[in-house]
Order: structure tokens, then C-alpha cells, then sequence
């Protein structure tokens, strides 16, 4: 699997959602989204990923897109 796809993985696991609604997700797009299910989602993300992030990544990460910047700064390559 490629990071890409394990990243993407977390957040249809996380949200229950599909691929194609993870990809153009933001935060509090969905109700499941909330503060609850971002520590939810910045919990699997770092179990998926063995990393343990930062508090400003944490609450910097609010849509998809931004997640694949910070998870950058942990040498997560998504172009693998």
C-alpha cells in the first residue's frame, strides 16, 4: 500500500465516508469531523504512520489536502 493510500484509508476509516469524499474533505464538512473525531483522526494518522505530531500540526490539519503538507514534515512521501 502506498502512503497515499494508507493516508487515505485513515480518513474513510476514521469517517466512515469513501475515497472520493475523503479526498475533498474539510474540517467540519461532515458532522462526524468534529473536535472529537479530528483527535479521533490525528490518532489513527499517527498509529498508521508511527509518527507522534506536532500541537500546531495537529491543529493546522483541517482538510485533507493541508494533512498531506504536515504529514510532510515527517517524511511521509505521498508521491511513492
Amino acid at each position: 500500500m502506498t502512503n497515499l493510500e494508507i493516508y487515505t484509508k485513515v480518513f474513510v476509516d476514521t469517517f466512515g465516508i469513501s475515497e472520493e469524499e475523503a479526498k475533498v474533505l474539510k474540517f467540519q464538512d461532515i458532522k462526524a469531523w468534529d473536535s472529537v473525531g479530528h483527535m479521533g483522526l490525528i490518532a489513527n494518522l499517527e498509529e498508521a504512520f508511527n509518527i507522534m505530531m506536532e500541537t500546531d500540526d495537529i491543529i493546522d490539519l483541517n482538510s485533507f489536502e493541508k494533512g498531506k503538507e504536515l504529514l510532510a514534515k515527517y517524511d511521509i512521501d505521498f508521491a511513492k
